[in-house]
């Protein structure tokens, strides 16, 4: 029973000649053109403006990039540029401090040759003095050596006579 109500079925499908896969009638022109026109619409409503904006964030990110490079750039000139004169300096410095240190090296020197030689002189000073508080020293004990003697001589003629 089944068999026969599909054959009928297939019977009636193949009387109407319709129906098929692949009938061409005017729904596949509509449906072409529904299509086309969907196209279009998405295409001004949201291809246009998503492209615009995603272009114009591509050209942000461009522009960006190319400054911080141009950035990146003139910072490692200006860090060279510090560097060169940070160097120079410090040999400058360096300059500068060595010659400060030869100079007060050079006064140490002369100061040191200066009071040098003004112990020599008051040690020389202090000699001659002495040389001469001696000289009057033996001068004044002579004087007195010749009173003593003389003394001595007359209690011991004195005391004889």
């Amino acid at each position: 029973m089944i068999h026969w109500t599909v054959l009928l079925a297939a019977e009636a499908a193949a009387s109407e000649g319709g129906g098929g896969l692949f009938d061409l009638d005017a729904t596949l022109p509509l449906m072409a053109i529904q299509f086309l026109l969907l196209m279009v619409i998405l295409n001004a409503v949201f291809y246009k403006p998503l492209g615009k904006s995603i272009d114009d964030r591509d050209n942000y990110i461009r522009t960006t990039q190319a400054e911080a490079k141009e950035r990146l750039e003139q910072t490692k000139r200006l860090t060279q540029q510090y560097e060169t004169e940070l160097a120079s300096t410090r040999r400058q410095s360096q300059t500068v401090i060595a010659e400060a240190q030869a100079a007060a090296q050079k006064i140490a020197a002369e100061q040191i040759a200066q009071a040098q030689q003004e112990a020599q002189a008051q040690r020389e000073q202090v000699q001659r003095e002495l040389d001469q508080q001696k000289t009057e020293a033996l001068a004044s004990l002579e004087s007195q050596v010749g009173a003593l003697s003389e003394q001595i001589l007359d209690k011991l003629l004195g005391a004889q006579a």
